[in-house]
């Protein structure tokens, strides 16, 4: 292939929509510039070769919604399907079987906990790149995100029209998501609204934080208890807003940290640690209500049913 058969051979511009306010500009190249190596786009930024608003970048810098990002011609060779890490078919396969809605247009996923949603950061791959290789479909593409370390329903679209389609209908609060979590101590109230502004900001190693603020962006979630234990709380949560770990952070500002959340609130006490295991951050996105779609539900895995179990054990 010649250098003017490659893609990304001319200027190249991009729009930052609200969805990845906060992204890393690398992450958010490995997920649009496809074919180019991970050490050619981190050149491309040492070198100053990707701007935004016109002005050099590192890799960690954050983006903003509406920012608008140039990057200059690239050219290369590109990598072949040989060079490419493969997915291991035992991964491929148990995807396939999590997958728990489809259509000409959408896939919505169960994803496990532990499996990021895309690659980069050190991570090889993420769910979208292996799904990806398990479907063999050229066009799949993230309608939504959530964290490495929670567990649920993800959406795909497999046309541009339903990824335009469904990122609108979140930008206008018109999907509703619904999410399980265990969390510390006895929640009181049946049902209340948290409403307290979340800012973002970073760690000196870079690793991106949330607090509540009053400079922070307006976030609201509603909370419904479940089931109450000894000293936990199985609630439903409903995010109103679409912040960075927002469930997190307004379970923490009400004395309510999520079980087994090493960022948020894990220096709150939990006395009966010893008695239960708790291998992961407890929180399952549960629901999506989409519009002109069926309720799609994915039921609580069976890490957070066995931990549900240990905690009815539990006596005073």
């Amino acid at each position: 292939m010649s250098n003017s058969d490659l893609p990304w051979q001319n200027v190249t511009w991009f729009d930052v929509t609200e969805h990845q306010d906060g992204q890393r500009i690398d992450n958010f190249l490995f997920s649009r510039l496809k074919g180019v190596p991970k050490s050619r786009i981190y050149r491309l930024l040492r070198e100053g070769e990707v701007r935004v608003n016109k002005k050099r970048v590192k890799a960690e810098t954050r983006l903003n919604t509406g920012d608008q990002i140039r990057v200059a011609p690239i050219r290369y060779q590109v990598a072949s399907e040989e060079q490419t890490a493969p997915i291991g078919d035992k991964i491929a396969s148990n995807l396939l079987k999590r997958i728990v809605y489809e259509d000409e247009g959408l896939i919505v996923v169960n994803k496990p906990s532990g499996l990021a949603v895309h690659g980069g950061s050190g991570v090889a791959y993420g769910l979208i790149e292996a799904l990806r290789q398990a479907t063999g479909k050229k066009y799949l593409e993230l309608i939504h995100r959530i964290d490495r370390d929670t567990s649920g329903l993800v959406m795909i679209s497999k046309k541009r029209s339903v990824l335009k389609k469904l990122q609108d209908d979140l930008r206008e609060h018109r999907i509703q998501k619904t999410y399980l979590a265990i969390v510390k101590g006895n929640v009181e109230q049946d049902y209340q609204l948290i409403d307290a502004p979340l800012l973002r900001y970073e760690l000196a190693n870079g690793e991106r934080r949330v607090r509540i603020s009053r400079e922070g962006k307006p976030s609201q979630t509603k909370w419904r208890v479940k089931q109450r234990f000894i000293d936990a709380t199985l609630v439903e949560a409903s995010p109103l807003t679409g912040r960075t770990h927002q469930i997190r952070v307004h379970g923490l500002s009400i004395g309510h940290p999520l079980l087994g959340d090493d960022k948020y609130g894990h220096q709150v006490e939990f006395q009966h640690e010893k008695q239960v295991s708790i291998k992961r951050l407890c929180l399952h996105a549960a629901r999506l209500q989409i519009p002109d779609y069926p309720v799609i539900e994915a039921p609580l895995p069976e890490d957070m049913q066995a931990l549900v179990a240990q905690l009815k054990l539990i006596k005073e």
